[in-house]
């Protein structure tokens, strides 16, 4: 991997690059300029999704950038509607032939769908995946503790990842040490906020940037990394894609670190995983 980029171990037995780069919401018309700017600012880990109907876009920007395919951690998602029985096979063949990719590094159900009682059934065939060697490393996205139990509980594989909404209002403490306890890795999205509240308008952001001479977002990034959690900002602009990466050059002070922990609401700005299905 390039630049300072720490590779997190996971479960198994492969690594992910702590900090990456998200598209949710890139228009796919957007994505592979978006893409390629990433990968030219040093980005080498994509999240992508069925859902965000912009993999065969990813997929482009990976061929043109002439980048080794073992320099590259390619993540897509399960969409919510291909949660049938067999349905999971079919999809991800789908998306390894979007994104021009013999095999993907992490794999995830997008979101659990709990009402539909599918999640079991579809994490057995995502095992399948896992077994033959297209999927490096398998997850989940969105999965609630008692999701994660069943799982743990009807199957073999433990998820390598779980996804979720975290950002400094909603930090998900009780989710983060269930998941330690089974080596399950947590990966933050809408680690900014999502625009949805003036994150970068709080007092302990302000004065930490103030005080390292860098933006609002970059000590938001940094505090993600010094929690441990895997991050993948998204920005169009290549100029704040720079800057997001851009975070390996200060460290959080202690008292900075506390201050910044002690903002936590325990409040969404996104979606709650028991009730989209």
């Amino acid at each position: 991997m390039t630049n300072d980029v720490p590779l997190i171990p996971l479960n198994s037995g492969t690594g992910i690059p702590q900090l990456g780069f998200g598209v949710f919401k890139v228009d796919p018309e957007e994505t592979q300029r978006v893409v390629e700017d990433a990968l030219e600012v040093g980005y080498r880990h994509i999240d992508t999704a069925t859902g965000y109907d912009n993999e065969e876009q990813v997929g482009a920007a990976l061929a043109a950038s002439g980048i080794p395919r073992e320099e590259l951690f390619i993540t897509t998602k399960l969409r919510n509607d291909h949660h049938k029985d067999g349905d999971a096979t079919g999809a991800f063949t789908r998306s390894l032939d979007m994104l021009g990719l013999d095999y993907l590094d992490l794999y995830l159900i997008h979101w659990p769908m709990p009402a539909n009682d599918l999640y079991v059934a579809t994490w057995r065939e995502f095992e399948a995946f896992h077994a033959d060697g297209r999927a490096k490393a398998i997850g989940v996205s969105n999965f609630l503790v008692p999701y994660l139990e069943r799982l743990l509980a009807e199957t073999t594989v433990v998820p390598a990842v779980n996804q979720v909404e975290l950002h400094p209002i909603f930090q998900q403490r009780e989710q983060r040490e269930f998941q330690a306890k089974y080596d399950i890795k947590t990966e933050a999205w809408g680690p900014l906020g999502q625009g949805k509240y003036d994150l970068f308008g709080l007092g302990p952001i302000q004065d930490a940037a103030a005080a390292h001479g860098v933006t609002p977002a970059q000590v938001v990034i940094r505090w993600h990394l010094q929690t441990g959690n895997i991050v993948i900002p998204k920005s169009n602009s290549r100029e704040r894609m720079a800057q997001n990466f851009d975070v390996f050059g200060f460290e959080l002070s202690a008292d900075e670190f506390a201050a910044i922990n002690d903002l936590d609401e325990n409040r969404r700005v996104g979606g709650n995983p028991a009730d989209i299905n």
